[in-house]
């Protein structure tokens, strides 16, 4: 039976063109060895598996090869090769730090060091894991490190850069490895599995690339894995079965049932992952990363940053065009969100599955309900009758407005559009409307001081005040900015709870009176001037008959930033109260109080 040599070590690389995914690092090594301008010491650094003490290995037989190539690459015939090759080479030491890290380890080197070499021109010490050796075997290696031998050579590895002395970092030239690409080892691998006679699915070794995170050593050990289990017919579901990986297939429909917004599907599909033994956090991060990759799918320019497989990568792209880009933003946000949250949670899965549910509102937000009015049902075209009201509780005013040559306001109707009456003045609270007598159609409801016929038409807002009978008349009543205020207040007390946002949005915002008896409300935001727009027919209404002047007209706009004005002083910040709360005017004469 034939020995059996694991993929890491059979398929390890030889020369420095054989070495994947590190050409910048190793175009310098073969630079340096063809120009023959060698330091005396190198530090190779970075993740496990990238090819750091390969490229040391390669280094030293290199340096020591008798017939070195034009392009900087060890022949692999001569002595000094043949040696290195069969292990047997007395001029490459291996020194692992991990467990020979004490001072007199490192004294034993330095007497090593000494004595030159027998066949070649230099002695190569590496030293792996130099992170691992302690204080004082660094302190004790510093002098050697700094000033060797012409022969003597050292070549230091680390995982852990940020471990290692300051004084050790400024003896030696540092070379910092990165992770392979998903690209590069999904090459690596098809090489390797054409040499070995594996059929492989790309998809397959994309997700044992991706699994790697970035280590050759590792997707090699994996793809041994994995062969093992299929026998040598790698498919991407048995891949995913045997790395106990998630499929793609579930975060794609999770992102279909977001864009149509069907929490169940998509609670369904987070329990069916729960059940296949996945943990939250694992899910919450393989989505965040196919929202990242929808993301990166919808721009040509950015498609190359997708590292999947061809045919994922066409579904990806399918559904990155149903998504919109403040879709993405916002799940993004989201789920990132909830992976930090995570760890801090007692109740994960509810965590998780509230995090679901925002995701599935994002383009089908909860709309608040409509503040309504109370309507009262009215019959056909009916007729309430006249108020009656004691003499003794009836306001001044309200006795003029109730008054036989009273003036009334006239709004004209859309057809066949019925609205309730406008909100009665706070002096009117007292009055108790009798029951509405039926009357045929064609006419008009009264009532004292307003004639209203069927409804009010928004786009009217140049109603006037009209006599009970007889030809409607235009009136131009002068008055001052203060009294439109006063008016405002009055109308914004007698509103009811269920007109709660437009009484707070009324208290907020002043009115402002310009030219032609027209006047500007300055709210902070859309949603006010939605508020107001909505009571805009009333509210007109109710201040042209307050008033007494048809001429009236109300323009809404937003402010700009930092546009509205603070009160500085207290006596400006006392009369930004009083012009919200009216009462506070009362408070101020009945007590006599004064801002010191």
């Amino acid at each position: 039976m034939e020995d059996f040599i694991v993929s890491a070590r059979k398929y390890r690389p030889a020369t420095f063109r054989t070495v994947v995914g590190q050409y910048a690092l190793t175009t310098t090594l073969k630079n340096a060895v063809i120009t023959k301008k060698l330091a005396h010491a190198f530090l190779f650094c970075g993740p496990r598996g990238v090819g750091k003490t390969t490229c040391a290995r390669i280094f030293a037989k290199t340096i020591n090869c008798f017939t070195p190539t034009a392009e900087g690459e060890a022949c692999n015939q001569c002595e000094s090769c043949v040696s290195f090759n069969e292990q047997r080479s007395y001029n490459i030491h291996e020194l692992d730090a991990a467990s020979n890290n004490s001072v007199d380890d490192i004294r034993l080197l330095i007497e090593q060091v000494r004595i030159p070499p027998q066949i070649g021109q230099y002695k190569v010490y590496i030293i792996d894991e130099v992170h691992m050796l302690s204080q004082s075997a660094f302190n004790a290696f510093l002098k050697t490190l700094e000033e060797p031998p012409k022969h003597a050579i050292f070549v230091l590895a680390t995982t852990e850069k940020h471990k290692i002395l300051p004084t050790i970092l400024s003896r030696c030239q540092i070379y910092d490895f990165n992770r392979i690409s998903i690209n590069d080892i999904v090459e690596h691998l098809q090489y390797v599995a054409s040499q070995e006679s594996v059929t492989a699915e790309p998809e397959a070794l994309n997700v044992i690339a991706q699994k790697a995170d970035g280590g050759m050593r590792d997707a090699l050990s994996i793809f041994d894995q994995v062969v093992s289990f299929t026998g040598g017919n790698i498919t991407y579901r048995a891949t995913i079965d045997n790395l106990n990986v998630l499929d793609y297939d579930y975060y794609f429909r999770l992102v279909e049932a977001f864009l149509s917004g069907n929490v169940i599907d998509a609670m369904l599909i987070f329990n069916e992952v729960l059940n296949r033994g996945f943990e939250g956090q694992n899910f919450i991060s393989g989505m965040s990363s196919h929202l990242r990759d929808l993301l990166v799918a919808k721009d040509p320019q950015t498609l190359p940053l997708l590292e999947v497989g061809e045919a994922i990568g066409v579904k990806y792209t399918q559904q990155a065009q149903k998504c919109q880009n403040a879709f993405l933003y916002k799940a993004l946000e989201i789920s990132n969100e909830c992976d930090l949250n995570y760890r801090l949670s007692k109740n994960k899965r509810l965590l998780v599955e509230l995090t679901l549910i925002r995701l599935c509102q994002i383009l089908q937000p909860v709309q608040p309900q409509p503040v309504q009015r109370d309507i009262q049902p009215i019959a056909a075209n009916p007729v309430p009758q006249p108020v009656q009201q004691p003499a003794q509780a009836q306001h001044p005013q309200a006795r003029h407005l109730s008054s036989a040559p009273v003036q009334t306001l006239t709004v004209a109707p859309p057809p066949q559009v019925t609205a309730p009456p406008p909100p009665p003045p706070a002096f009117a609270k007292t009055q108790t409307p009798a029951p509405p007598a039926p009357k045929s159609a064609g006419q008009s409801m009264r009532m004292p001081g307003l004639s209203i016929k069927n409804g009010f038409n928004k786009k009217d807002d140049s109603a006037g005040l009209n006599q009970q009978s007889g030809p409607s008349v235009s009136l131009n009543t002068p008055f001052d900015n203060e009294a439109l205020i006063l008016a405002w207040n009055e109308y914004a007390q007698s509103l009811t709870v269920e007109n709660i946002l437009v009484q707070k949005t009324m208290q907020t915002a002043r009115p402002l009176l310009k030219e032609n008896y027209q006047f500007e409300v300055a709210v902070d935001g859309p949603q006010q001037v939605e508020i107001l727009e909505q009571d805009a027919t009333t509210m007109v209404t109710y201040l042209k008959n307050k008033l007494k002047n048809t001429s009236i007209q109300m323009h809404i706009r937003v402010n700009e930033v930092n546009e509205r004005p603070k009160a500085s002083s207290m006596q400006e910040k006392l009369k930004a109260m009083m012009n919200t709360n009216p009462e506070l005017i009362k408070l101020k004469e009945i007590f006599d109080l004064e801002i010191a």
